[in-house]
């Protein structure tokens, strides 16, 4: 058990208090003692509100459930069940219109538009790496991907292909002629790169020279203006390089000497407390928030081995270049960083009220993240996160503006308990659950002052809509779930209800991310959706990803869809799209599933809900590659296991399957899932002890106990397994 230190009632786990007492709050400019009672003062406010936030979300449930069991026999009407969310609360009145007022925003999030990486901040290599993402190279991310084809003269062996050298430099080429072209001739064919009375003189052939179309592009370079070393351009708002070394393995071997591009990649990233990682005790949470504590102080680093050498990672430092005019520039070497709490529901052992009862992990968050990140508004780091001295969280599954005005009356009790100005704490607002997305609006409203952020996702607001109406019918298959009305209409009222609520130039309008990290070929091809739609960030699931997703804004200008967006709202007539919002997923044709069907649907859903709990388990690991039924590795984290769990409960529930079905499959596809670990020395396979193997009871908890589970969230089963697993550790 965690020895414990009592202060003011509360009694917090002795790692927690020894990290706040000798780590964060020195030269934090608080004082422990007042930290201390702060703490316990807004445990005492928020604690009662917290509980009665989620009992609502309990009487919503409650009633639609008795709804639709009422209403089984009759043929259903839309206009009838939307009345019904109507008359109980669950769809709010929509006020008149508004815009909000947040100010003190980065450029990152309020002006440019770009790739946002989302990284478990358990994990400190994964933590810093993407801090350290804000630039990548484009070689680099076309060489190691499918972005070039991998045929049988091109493919990327043990050492270096020339002919697989050359796809990417004229992908390259292509690229800079499309964001940065000159007034004649290609990228392609330039023997050399000068810079001269300020402007681009590049050489084609053996006397013609040529300059930018759009001279503006090029600020600032490094090296000699005759001979530079990198030049730098900017299209978009994002930066680009140009690097010159003829003494590098591929300068040596190009026309210009051109030894790579350095693109300016994930502008953002959000540092997850939440579904990325499986943190469920005092020492998980200690481990996470001194990860934090690393970024904001600057000093966070991380040893590993790499071929056979000891490498230690640590932030990377910023860029600096000569403007045009011989004066200095210098531009951010780390992406700015957002961290994502964890939302209203789950508790931790971390601190404790007087009778043991654990307290809402939400705002134990909010409270210490918002303490650590004083270290960067008082500027204790050699680095600055926020130029604009503003703190960025991130609030995910909320459930309509009465949970998102709860978080903003909690950020202003933080505030002002940690004297900061109001409205310092930018909140950011994930989408992901049905009774936000339905009432945006006005969850918007609810912050107006600090919101910074919304975002879609998918996999959650799928798995809300499943367990939301599990009593209304067997779902649709999950495979055909994106072809649903209620998705389409989704995904473009978030971006039209945030273009209106005056989030353009102030907030980020985010799309959600890309799962198959391996498949980049595909992302390159179809993400570039994203910015089309008005949102200026989209998630990627790794710096590789970040910069060539980042390709796709050079191409858009995500500031001229939006301003056209805009005025298509004030000069046409639209539908609200609320009623295909609320039109429920189920399956069309039951009669015609097949057994096989039946049969590929559950295996599907089954082994990859195998894949991810025998990871969070039994290693602790929250987010990973997993390889799904086909062996096609995919980004796994808690949004899609919910998912998976909801659909098998739901189709279980409607009698399409049974309960013997479900077993004989999770017997089979954990003998799958074994095979597919095999090759990992610290696996422990569950088909070894169906009876024993504490996994494999988490995955089945989650698919018979799914109806029960609160908005049918997998975090309370997992938790209570990972803590009985490290339990039998000790």
């Amino acid at each position: 058990m965690n020895k414990r230190v009592i202060k003011h009632g509360y009694k917090v786990a002795e790692s927690l208090y020894n990290l706040v007492e000798n780590e964060v709050l020195p030269d934090s400019g608080i004082n422990a003692e007042h930290f201390w009672q702060s703490m316990a003062d807004i445990f005492d406010e928020f604690m009662p509100k917290n509980a009665s936030l989620l009992e609502q979300r309990e009487t919503f449930q409650a009633q639609i459930d008795k709804w639709h069991f009422d209403h089984k026999k009759n043929a259903f009407s839309q206009d009838e069940y939307q009345e019904f969310l109507t008359d109980i609360g669950y769809i709010v009145k929509e006020k008149e219109g508004f815009s909000i007022t947040t100010t003190k925003v980065d450029d990152e999030v309020a002006l440019v538009a770009g790739p946002q990486l989302v990284v478990p901040l358990m994990n400190a290599r994964f933590a810093l790496n993407a801090a350290n993402a804000r630039w990548g190279s484009l070689y680099d991310a076309l060489y190691g991907t499918d972005v070039i084809s991998n045929d049988d003269s091109a493919k990327a062996g043990k050492g270096y292909n020339p002919i697989r050298g050359a796809k990417v430099t004229a992908y390259a080429r292509a690229f800079l002629n499309q964001a940065i072209p000159l007034t004649s001739g290609s990228h392609s064919d330039v023997i050399s790169y000068q810079i001269a009375n300020s402007q681009l003189v590049a050489t084609i052939g053996a006397k013609k020279t040529v300059g930018l179309k759009h001279p503006e592009k090029l600020i600032g370079y490094n090296g000699e203006q005759d001979k530079p070393t990198t030049i730098l351009f900017n299209n978009n708002g994002l930066h680009i390089e140009i690097k010159i070394d003829p003494t590098s393995p591929v300068g040596k071997t190009d026309i210009a000497s051109v030894s790579d591009v350095i693109l300016e990649s994930a502008l953002t990233v959000i540092q997850d407390c939440e579904d990325s990682i499986a943190a469920v005790d005092a020492a998980d949470k200690t481990a996470v928030y001194r990860n934090w504590l690393g970024l904001m102080k600057g000093d966070l680093t991380e040893t590993l081995e790499k071929n056979g050498k000891t490498v230690t990672r640590s932030l990377n430092a910023d860029k600096t270049y000569k403007t045009l005019d011989d004066n200095e520039l210098t531009l951010p070497g780390r992406s700015l960083l957002f961290i994502r709490n964890v939302g209203h529901l789950m508790t931790n052992d971390a601190v404790l009220t007087a009778d043991n009862q654990q307290v809402p992990e939400g705002i134990l968050d909010g409270l210490i993240t918002t303490l650590i990140s004083l270290h960067d508004l008082k500027r204790n780091s050699q680095f600055i996160n926020s130029q604009q001295g503003s703190i960025y969280i991130v609030k995910p599954k909320m459930h309509g503006p009465d949970e998102v005005a709860f978080s903003n009356e909690l950020f202003t009790r933080i505030e002002s308990c940690l004297g900061l100005e109001t409205n310092t704490i930018k909140l950011g607002i994930m989408d992901e659950e049905r009774r936000t997305s339905v009432n945006l609006k006005e969850c918007i409203r609810a912050t107006k002052d600090r919101i910074a952020f919304i975002n879609t996702g998918f996999l959650d607001r799928t798995g809300d809509e499943i367990h939301t109406s599990m009593q209304a019918g067997p779902m649709a298959r999950k495979e055909l779930m994106k072809n649903e009305p209620w998705i389409i209409a989704y995904e473009n009222r978030n971006v039209r209800i945030g273009l209106q609520a005056g989030l353009k130039g102030k907030a980020q309008i985010g799309k959600g991310m890309w799962a198959t990290p391996d498949e980049m070929a595909a992302m390159v091809e179809t993400k570039i959706a994203h910015p089309k739609s008005g949102a200026n960030c989209a998630w990627v699931p790794s710096p590789t990803a970040a910069t060539l997703h980042v390709l796709h804004y050079h191409q858009i200008n995500v500031s001229d869809i939006q301003d056209a967006m805009l005025n298509t709202f004030t000069t046409t007539q639209y539908d609200d799209g609320l009623t295909d919002l609320l039109t429920i997923p189920l399956l069309k044709n039951q009669s015609e599933l097949t057994e096989a069907d039946i049969k590929n649907e559950l295996d599907n859903n089954v082994q990859g809900l195998l894949g991810y709990v025998v990871r969070w388990i039994d290693q602790g690991v929250g987010c990973s590659k997993v390889p799904d039924i086909e062996n096609v590795e995919r980004m796994e984290d808690r949004a899609t296991l919910r998912i998976s769990s909801q659909h098998i409960c739901n189709w279980l529930l409607h009698g399409i399957l049974s309960q013997e079905q479900v077993m004989e499959s999770l017997k089979r596809m954990a003998a799958v899932v074994d095979g597919q670990n095999q090759t990992d020395p610290t696996y422990k396979p569950m088909s070894a002890d169906f009876d024993t193997n504490i996994a494999f009871k988490a995955a089945m908890d989650l698919i018979f106990k799914g109806k029960e589970q609160p908005s049918g969230y997998t975090e309370p089963l997992l938790h209570k397994r990972r803590v009985e697993l490290k339990a039998g550790l000790i």
